[in-house]
């Protein structure tokens, strides 16, 4: 808590992964903005989920437990040092950050004001899922494999498929969903090689993109990888299936630490999966009609071409709110989702990543100005190249037809 110059108000922030540990370099953020902030390790230490083994009370904590808790606690805790509570209280989190995000609006709609919900792991138990689809198909086989050195060439194969679509060439795909990109294009006319696919690696990168299904019922699990996000891949196409993902099978969903993804049943697993979870993990209850009710603003963010969570899940969980509280012009005061064509997993990748979100939900809160677009840019080599408004979902960045791209006094905010 700032000594001196507190500005009133309250900032907590959430945790990566199934991280329990407090950054000070986040907290001093808040701290730098005037905030009182807190944190918290979520209940355990360390960053593997082995803290769930014959403990579900502790994954409770990590569920959704410690943030409520934090918040009330913190806010008693600043009304005894300051002599007052916080007048206003806002969250920010990212990835598993961001489920907390959504959580807290869900279970707790009285605990924040104003709530930053980046990239968030909405639906854990599929993304998990997901891990094992993508290894599995990965690993079937040696030939299988996609090695990380062919990952460029099938970027470049996406983007000489789908970057034009919006009427702009520039190395972005503002909307990959409105392209439809097959990775055959690549398969080997001769002897295999880096800008080429094998058959049987051309069968993987399909799977990669395509939705983890049940094979029975053939039911959606989890949406795929969208073009755009294959410099990301190492992160689930690696030489090992993605920890974050296998680790709720070992220590939550199987309790055997010694579990093999290559057992996995599509079909029957899944039921055992959302058996574990029993609402804990996921943060798919799309019912925002109490937090928006007291006045809570939610801004939501997730970029196109995140590598570890697919941004669909973003705008399927915003589309179910819309139908679940009767449309947009009931939701669209309260709760707005912006997508970040090119931004990889919470940052990062070759869109404008770097934007403040924090401040747009600030404005919603105090000055009841709703972010009709935010302002983002795109750094490299330690200077801005790239300026473009972030537009409300559905709404698209469109190039006005005069001036530079790299400027965003050029584009505005339309309905595709």
């Amino acid at each position: 808590m700032p000594a001196a110059g507190w500005n009133g108000k309250f900032e907590a922030n959430g945790n990566g992964g199934w991280t329990g540990s407090i950054t000070p370099a986040t907290l001093a953020t808040g701290l730098q903005r005037g905030y009182a902030a807190a944190m918290t390790d979520l209940g355990h230490d360390g960053g593997s989920a082995s803290f769930a083994l014959g403990h579900p009370e502790k994954l409770i904590d990590w569920g959704y437990r410690a943030e409520h808790e934090t918040a009330v606690k913190s806010k008693l805790i600043i009304a005894a040092f300051y002599g007052d509570g916080p007048k206003l209280s806002y969250f920010n989190g990212c990835s598993a950050g961001g489920r907390s995000a959504l959580k807290e609006a869900q279970r707790y709609p009285d605990d924040f004001n104003g709530i930053v919900a980046g990239s968030p792991g909405i639906n854990w138990t599929g993304r998990s899922e997901q891990a094992v689809w993508i290894a599995q198909a990965n690993h079937k086989d040696d030939a299988s494999t996609i090695p990380a050195a062919k990952f460029p060439a099938i970027h470049a194969a996406a983007l000489e498929a789908c970057d034009a679509a919006d009427g702009v060439k520039d190395g972005i795909i503002e909307d990959p969903t409105r392209c439809k990109f097959d990775p055959q294009v690549l398969e080997c006319k001769g002897p295999d090689g880096p800008a080429c696919l094998t058959t049987p690696q051309v069968e993987t990168a399909r799977r990669i993109y395509s939705a983890v299904t049940n094979p029975r019922t053939k039911q959606e699990i989890f949406p795929g990888h969208e073009p755009g996000s294959e410099l990301g891949w190492n992160t689930m196409v690696g030489p090992q299936p993605f920890g974050l993902g296998t680790e709720l099978f070992k220590f939550v969903v199987f309790k055997d630490p010694n579990w093999d993804y290559r057992t996995f049943n599509f079909d029957t697993d899944t039921a055992l999966t959302l058996k574990a979870d029993d609402g804990v993990m996921n943060a798919l209850d799309p019912n925002l009609k109490a937090f928006i009710a007291r006045g809570g603003k939610m801004v939501q963010y997730h970029g196109w071409s995140d590598p570890q969570i697919s941004p669909l899940t973003s705008v399927e969980y915003y589309n179910t709110v819309l139908d679940t509280l009767g449309g947009a012009s009931k939701v669209a005061d309260s709760y707005r989702l912006f997508m970040v064509p090119g931004m990889a997993h919470c940052g990062g990748g070759e869109g404008t990543s770097n934007f403040d979100m924090l401040t747009a939900v600030e404005q919603w809160v105090e000055t009841k100005k709703a972010p009709d677009q935010i302002p983002a840019s795109r750094v490299r080599d330690g200077k801005v190249d790239r300026t473009r408004p972030l537009c409300p979902y559905p709404q698209l960045a469109k190039y006005k037809g005069t001036g530079s791209i790299d400027d965003a006094a050029n584009f505005s905010c339309k309905l595709p």
